[in-house]
């Protein structure tokens, strides 16, 4: 039937062209008297009648329609058989490295048990020609309308409807740099529920079972972290060497589909479930993930330094005294959101600061009606960290 009626609205089954030249099952909303004025009055009663939608994930055993409700998850279009996946194989141990086992592990969970909680898998690179948007693309192909690829300003965006109820969310060329969007990847990595927004619609909670694949070329600080972070996946996947480019090699991992999704679908997985998100915090941990965190504390290092540096200069003073309340709020004010403890570790252990407790005296600049800003000074109490001029100003700033 090439209608639904889900609660008191009519939809129809369409297919959209894609880019890449497949189409991807859609329903569009439409209008009943449209209906009614191309097949007659009586074509209602043949259309199919749902309470509503339901979203579950299942590829072992597909309903489409779970008691009285429509399922939005979409039944994926591959026949499964035996046969040779000698591209395949070569390219996932491209991707994963010596982590080839863990990743077919990944990838059998993501299969087998589509609710599962998952690690955010990221794969970065600086080099070119890596495969990382080509794995994409192949997933997409596998799980086709139950996966988006998204932009950085689509996760960012309020109204997310078009990934909420997705399997798998990718972000190409991810580049995630504000505190709130890793709170947000992080918090969702293991959210069971999610409120999901379309423009001139109310926000509805949800069953959100997504996972997170992010690709980058920028290793260093694409995405917010910092040192006890355990739901990251980060692997640098390396340049494909000039004999192993393949200008083809999406036409023959998609030929080799079936014969790969047979062996998935039968293969047994080998590492048994610890945690949550069902691989322990060892088992993931890579070289590449060390790389993140400390590019994300010498960002960190960096904007501390501007800001005093700045201030030595505006109050011309020969050293200055900050809390980690007032470095912290500074912070803020130049949108760089952190904590206490993470500035307290960087100013220990890069700046080789202790802190002292006792009274100091702060500076701020004070705005006069139609004078010039002068410096100000206030006298505060408690625990601070002094900023000498030497440690910051070279002899030709100093000049």
């Amino acid at each position: 039937m090439e209608y639904l009626r889900i609660g008191v609205e009519y939809f129809k089954k369409c297919k959209m062209p894609l880019n890449s030249g497949d189409k991807l099952n859609v329903l569009v909303k439409w209008n009943k008297g449209e209906i009614i004025t191309d097949h007659g009055k009586d074509y209602l009663e043949r259309i199919e009648k749902y309470d509503g939608f339901v979203t579950i994930p299942d590829h072992l055993n597909y309903k489409k329609v779970i008691d009285t409700f429509y399922n939005r998850y979409e039944e994926l279009d591959i026949e499964l058989k035996a046969g040779e996946f000698l591209e395949t194989t070569k390219f996932l141990k491209h991707i994963f490295g010596e982590q080839y086992d863990l990743g077919l592990d990944y990838l059998s969970i993501l299969w087998k048990y589509p609710n599962q909680i998952l690690p955010i898998l990221c794969l970065v690179s600086s080099e070119r020609k890596t495969g990382k948007t080509t794995f994409l693309n192949w997933l997409k192909s596998i799980y086709q309308g139950n996966m988006t690829i998204n932009k950085n300003e689509d996760f960012r965006s309020q109204f997310n409807s078009d990934w909420s109820s997705k399997l798998l969310i990718a972000i190409d060329e991810v580049l995630l740099d504000k505190k709130e969007d890793s709170e947000r990847i992080k918090n969702l990595s293991t959210a069971s529920s999610f409120k999901t927004e379309a423009k001139g619609k109310d926000k509805v909670e949800a069953y959100f079972f997504g996972k997170f694949v992010l690709c980058s070329n920028n290793e260093e600080n694409f995405i917010k972290i910092d040192n006890n972070e355990i739901r990251y996946w980060v692997i640098k996947v390396p340049a494909l060497k000039d004999e192993d480019e393949n200008p083809d090699l999406e036409t023959s991992l998609r030929k080799e589909l079936p014969y790969f999704m047979y062996y998935l679908n039968l293969r047994a997985i080998k590492t048994k479930r610890r945690t949550r998100m069902w691989f322990t915090k060892e088992q993931i941990h890579t070289e590449a993930l060390d790389r993140l965190i400390n590019g994300n504390k010498t960002n960190l290092v960096n904007e501390i330094g501007e800001i005093i540096l700045d201030d030595l200069i505006r109050f011309e003073v020969e050293e200055l005294k900050y809390s980690l309340g007032d470095l912290v709020e500074k912070l803020s004010k130049s949108s760089i959101r952190a904590n206490t403890f993470s500035v307290s570790k960087v100013l220990k252990e890069c700046f080789k600061i202790e802190s002292k407790n006792g009274t100091y005296k702060k500076y701020h600049l004070t705005d006069i009606p139609d004078k010039i800003s002068y410096v100000g000074e206030s006298n505060h109490r408690g625990r601070y960290f002094i900023f000498k001029r030497e440690d910051f100003i070279s002899d030709k700033q100093k000049g």
